[in-house]
């Protein structure tokens, strides 16, 4: 019976001792712990742990129970209680990340199927009409043409290779969308990013500039982009992402083709490149396929211009080589509001 159930939250920052229990009980369940996990909701039984479910931002993960009471309605119990807390830090629209065959389980206590990778993973939001409503909105941008192409960028900052790729996309295109990545977790605020793709390719014929969503390329879909600086390659899970792009992103604009520049420096975007020929192209999906087309870096002085080679020339101060990198708008926003701080001599 679930009133003998003790149910509380854990900060796990705080409370190791509540933290290691709870990495053991998952291990037990088959899931592994989630370090970017803020806060947990845990249900005891006497002393011992018997179900939690973990909170990201607005992102649901170590959800689990054991399996002597996955019978008794706690799934619903569990998932009202981290909604709970979820809205207590401001968040109402929730995903959520299980197994396959953990779906029908889920879709019984109000989460909704987004995207699936068989036999490994699934991502579900708390609404019906989530993705439904992001889509319709997009619809009415849509043009017509017979290739319609897209680019996804996160312009952190914006540079002259960003301005190049669009403009090599558009040129090969009938329509170009472009997206903005809208996780604001990047050096440059995602306003400013915004505002400097906006100034970048205002003069680019045929195409359309989007802001991002959490559908694409967010803590959501894909987490491990915003890890990418800690190492956390082997942890990259693009399916998601790239799946929700081709089953409901490109339907809704006529999207064919998805346009990406090379990548010599990033492991994360450059395994993200690469992961495009399978869930974009690959016979994984009922929805057609989106041809990815890779276009080489523009250079200067025989090296592919980089956005992360402008923030390293930012922290150093050089702006006499950030200004061959990127466009005006660019340098100046960079000069007058993320230039580093001089240190005093001692």
């Amino acid at each position: 019976m679930t009133s003998e159930l003790q149910s509380y939250t854990v900060d796990p920052a705080r409370e190791p001792d509540e933290r290691e229990d709870i990495r053991r009980f998952l291990a037990t369940c088959g899931l592994d712990y989630e370090a970017g996990v803020q806060a947990f909701v845990v249900f005891r039984r006497g002393h011992a742990l018997v179900a939690c479910a973990g909170l990201e931002k607005n992102i649901v993960k170590c959800a689990a129970i054991t399996p002597q009471l996955r019978g008794e309605s706690l799934g619903l119990t569990l998932l009202t209680e981290i909604s709970h807390v979820a809205h207590e830090r401001g968040h109402s629209h929730l995903f959520l990340y299980t197994k396959p065959d953990c779906v029908d389980f889920f879709r019984a206590c109000g989460f909704y199927l987004l995207a699936e990778v068989p036999d490994l993973v699934a991502l579900m939001e708390n609404t019906p009409i989530g993705i439904r409503t992001y889509c319709d909105r997009l619809k009415r941008l849509r043009r017509p043409g017979a290739k319609t192409g897209a680019v996804v960028m996160n312009a952190n900052p914006f540079t002259r290779g960003h301005r190049y790729l669009v403009e090599q996309a558009a040129a090969a295109c009938d329509w170009l969308h472009v997206f903005v990545v809208a996780e604001d977790v990047s050096l440059i605020s995602y306003r400013d990013r915004y505002a400097l793709v906006a100034a970048g390719i205002g003069d680019i014929p045929r195409t359309t500039l989007h802001h991002g969503s959490e559908y694409m390329v967010s803590r959501a879909t894909f987490s491990a982009y915003f890890l990418k600086e800690k190492g956390l390659v082997e942890n990259c899970c693009t399916a998601i992402d790239l799946l929700i792009f081709r089953e409901h992103i490109a339907p809704a604009l006529g999207i064919t083709h998805r346009f990406v520049g090379t990548e010599p420096f990033c492991p994360t975007t450059f395994k993200y490149n690469a992961d495009m020929r399978e869930w974009l192209m690959g016979d994984v999906s009922p929805m057609p396929p989106v041809e990815m087309v890779e276009i080489a870096r523009t250079e200067c002085d025989a090296t592919p211009i980089s956005a992360s080679e402008v923030r390293r020339l930012l922290a150093a101060g050089d702006f006499a080589h950030i200004r061959r990198l990127v466009p005006p708008a660019t340098l100046q926003l960079l000069e007058t509001k993320y230039r580093a701080p001089r240190t005093s001599a001692a």
